[in-house]
């Protein structure tokens, strides 16, 4: 087993919601460390920046917006496969897809408004987590 670090972030509506201790908890649950945290307001340049894989796609504008609407919770987790076990504690993209006990089960409405994104992969863990903190940052 590989020890990995894995990029998350709380979504908007997850902290609007008042649901980041909880879903911090599920992480830790799960064995993750969180080894560097931040709460910042993304502006659309930021947000259009770390989601621009998705520029073409035409929910980009949408997700742009939601991203940049409130205040987000990023965190660098690390632990055993982090990246594929995030995304296991994560759930489905459509909360109604979702494994009971995930987070998208437990705190999400919609696919659009989701709780949580976490990395899809090691390298876009490693472009994710260097986008929001400068190396020397994490301990």
């Amino acid at each position: 087993m590989a020890i990995e670090s894995t990029l998350s972030i709380i979504k908007p509506d997850a902290v609007e919601n008042n649901k980041i201790g909880a879903i911090l908890n599920l992480i830790e649950e799960a064995g993750l460390k969180i080894r560097a945290m931040r709460m910042l307001k993304m502006n659309p340049e930021v947000a259009g920046g770390f989601y621009a894989v998705h520029k073409e796609r035409p929910f980009f504008g949408e997700l742009v917006e939601f991203m940049s609407r409130g205040p987000v919770v990023v965190s660098v987790l690390e632990g055993e496969n982090a990246v594929a076990k995030y995304r296991e504690i994560m759930g489905a993209t459509n909360p109604a897809e979702a494994a009971e006990g995930t987070i998208r089960k437990l705190y999400a409405s919609s696919i659009g408004e989701n709780a949580v994104h976490g990395s899809d992969s090691l390298e876009n863990a490693k472009i994710g987590i260097a986008y929001f903190f400068p190396e020397s940052e994490i301990g």
